[in-house]
């Protein structure tokens, strides 16, 4: 069978089911193609995608400018490994560094790859440079965290699905509650082998958990205090998604099209992924100053495909896409109108509890337990009703759009989003 030949939905989940792991549970819906804030199934039929590929997709679906460069570089040098240079990677590590503010950049592949980059980093650094004993270093994480599923990340982990029958676990870390400054300082006191902090500024696979408005920029007040790396995963969160160009950017209010002025919070070592391709290509990034990343040296970590020709121009056609079509700021208005609207909604009805969230990475709560199908079978209602989400957790469902949607098809959404769950309320 030709990869092209079309196959119907039912045949596509068939093979799936047959010849695949079963390590996911999507929903049966079979997509083919997709282009801005549409996806169209195996059958033609098209819908509104509001997970964009878990906030991979932000600059919309097939994004001509991105798909323009990768394909123009797959025809010129796809590949070179790191043991030669090429003559397009220094060019990404430019512009990267210098539109997030740090001096280096390490590139890497995946969101879970570039977080266990960054805790290879944070390591290194607290034993050459803190002066930690040698295997002593401990990270601090928090519960309910989502960073990835490799094995040192499902250690910290407290999700029992990703941890059961996968041990034994790394060691070196300290889970805290998440959103709690008298926790992290109670970790961080009297104990000089803490040699980082790892935290998402919104926890997106726990439910969109938004922090205390000063929550991020009091903590890396204390990991200051007690000379402890701030490590941001922006790997969902990072790239306009939360209506800033990060969401360490907190509420600095800056004017520039991709918030580009005194963030509220600078990470020591900021992680990126998904979104730095725009879903095109996989493509992650470590970032921190010379004073950390130098710790790293030849032999210490590498990638046969981190830093390829590809990845380096995917990420900057990508990049360039967030800062001319001011996808920051019209995450931030939509975000706003978004949660305008359904909180008008919600108290006409009892299946929804609230809506939260930042930018365009927003969550419902549903009046059920985590145990119920009640999510799951509104989002089987949405998608009858042209829209596509997930749930999370159970009982929540996370609504991420691509951020090229504009305010019509935004209120377009609410409208199919906020009829579905009338209609299912009242069966």
């Amino acid at each position: 069978m030709s990869v092209l030949e079309k196959i119907t939905s039912k045949d596509a989940i068939a093979l799936e089911e047959k010849h695949g792991a079963h390590n996911y549970h999507p929903l049966p819906v079979v997509l083919s193609r997709g282009e801005g804030v549409y996806v169209w199934d195996a059958e033609g039929k098209k819908y509104y995608d509001f997970l964009s590929a878990y906030s991979a997709v932000n600059q919309g679906h097939c994004h001509p400018k991105i798909v323009d460069a990768m394909v123009q570089q797959a025809k010129t040098l796809s590949l070179t490994s790191r043991a030669f240079y090429n003559d397009v990677l220094g060019k990404y590590e430019k512009y990267a560094t210098e539109t997030f503010g740090f001096d280096k950049l390490l590139p890497m592949n995946t969101g879970a790859e570039a977080v266990e980059t960054a805790l290879k980093i944070c390591r290194k650094w607290g034993y050459e440079k803190k002066g930690i004993e040698e295997n002593k270093a401990q990270i601090i994480v928090c519960d309910n965290n989502f960073h990835g599923r490799t094995t040192t990340i499902i250690s910290f982990s407290n999700d029992p699905v990703a941890r059961k029958n996968f041990g034994p676990y790394t060691e070196g870390f300290i889970k805290i509650e998440y959103d709690n400054l008298v926790a992290l300082e109670s970790a961080l006191q009297n104990n000089p082998n803490v040699a980082g902090f790892l935290v998402e500024p919104i926890q997106g696979e726990a439910g969109v958990y938004v922090p205390s408005e000063n929550y991020l920029k009091d903590a890396k007040a204390l990991c200051d205090k007690h000379n402890v790396l701030f490590i941001a995963d922006e790997v969902q969160t990072g790239i306009a998604r939360t209506g800033r160009l990060l969401a360490t950017c907190g509420n600095c209010n800056c004017t520039d099209k991709h918030c580009s002025g005194t963030p509220e919070v600078k990470p020591d070592i900021l992680i990126l992924g998904k979104a730095l391709s725009g879903g095109a290509y996989p493509v992650s990034a470590v970032l921190a100053n010379d004073a950390i990343m130098n710790v790293i040296r030849p032999g210490n970590h590498g990638s046969t495909f981190g830093g390829n020709p590809i990845a380096a121009v995917v990420a900057i056609a990508a990049l360039e896409v967030v800062k001319e079509e001011n996808l920051a700021q019209n995450a931030f208005e939509l975000g706003e109108l978004f949660r305008t609207e359904l909180n008008k909604f919600i108290p006409t009805c009892h299946l929804v509890n609230a809506v939260r969230g930042k930018g365009l990475l927003n969550a419902i709560l549903i009046n059920d337990t985590e145990e119920s199908s009640t999510a799951w079978d509104i989002c089987m209602a949405l998608k009858e009703n042209g829209l596509l989400a997930k749930p999370t957790h159970g009982n929540i469902i996370r609504f991420a759009p691509p951020l090229v949607m504009t305010k019509e098809q935004l209120l377009d959404c609410v409208k199919i989003i906020t009829t579905t769950i009338a209609a299912f309320e009242n069966k």
